[in-house]
């Protein structure tokens, strides 16, 4: 079943007169991770942000169970962001570092959810466990723990809606290779466990490989190449998906 679909996105900034995002189209199923690489600065993060509505466009439309995002009333809108969540690039600066942990998640709770303060913090101690992370974990800063806690961190405020699709926006580009291998593998356990859908952004073409069922290749605003994984390792078609590939870091599984 066909979730997600983004039709003819266009978005141009007014300080340049090149569109960030020129008239790219995607599809996306249910429970199918879909990756999205390309070198920084070629509008995958712009395309992410359409998405969730936090930009507006000049053209297109982004249909999320046959609804168009786009068009929806504000009001409207904030009653799907439930379903809709992004995980951020750097858990450093997406945290609040003067907020303990347990309360970053039990605040999505408190906008979301009418529960009394027990069932929030119970709430709120599961998702954590759900990332892999305890109760030792409730009270402390997001300086006190190491990139790969924080993102799991992350990770556990996106869950806390019960969302069904979730973009990850270069989710593990700040951290260390043996770090990205355990939060790859956390994700591809929870997109299995919860049946979630994600759309899946990077500009390592090695760590799309390494966990996405199909990706497009996106090259200054447009994508230039889009196929099943399998597919682009074996027989890339277009100059700029041989480039990327051949600076992977990782192994395709």
């Amino acid at each position: 079943m066909e979730l997600l679909k983004v039709k003819n996105l266009k978005k141009i900034f007014p300080k340049h007169k090149v569109a960030a995002v020129d008239g790219v189209d995607i599809s996306i199923s249910k429970g199918e991770i879909y990756g999205l690489v390309g070198e920084s600065g070629c509008g995958k993060s712009t395309i992410a942000r359409a998405i969730l509505r936090l930009i507006e466009v000049q053209e297109g439309s982004v249909l999320y169970k046959e609804q168009d995002l786009l068009k929806m009333p504000y009001r409207k809108m904030r009653a799907f962001r439930k379903s809709l969540q992004m995980i951020f690039q750097d858990p450093h600066t997406s945290l609040d570092p003067r907020v303990k942990i347990g309360e970053i998640i039990e605040e999505v709770f408190i906008i979301h959810d009418n529960l009394s303060q027990q069932e929030r913090r119970n709430k709120t101690l599961e998702t954590l466990e759900m990332v892999g992370l305890g109760e030792a974990y409730l009270g402390r800063l997001p300086s006190e723990l190491s990139g790969g806690e924080r993102q799991r961190v992350g990770i556990a405020r996106a869950l806390a809606t019960d969302p069904e699709f979730i973009i990850c926006d270069e989710p593990v580009s700040s951290l260390d290779i043996s770090v990205q291998a355990q939060i790859l593998n956390l994700l591809m356990d929870l997109q299995k466990r919860k049946n979630l859908t994600y759309l899946f952004i990077s500009h390592d073409l090695g760590v799309v490989g390494s966990i996405c069922d199909r990706v497009s290749v996106m090259r200054k605003g447009r994508f230039v190449e889009t196929a099943p994984c399998e597919e682009i390792f074996a027989s890339p078609k277009h100059e700029y998906t041989k480039t990327l590939l051949n600076a992977s870091r990782l192994h395709f599984r």
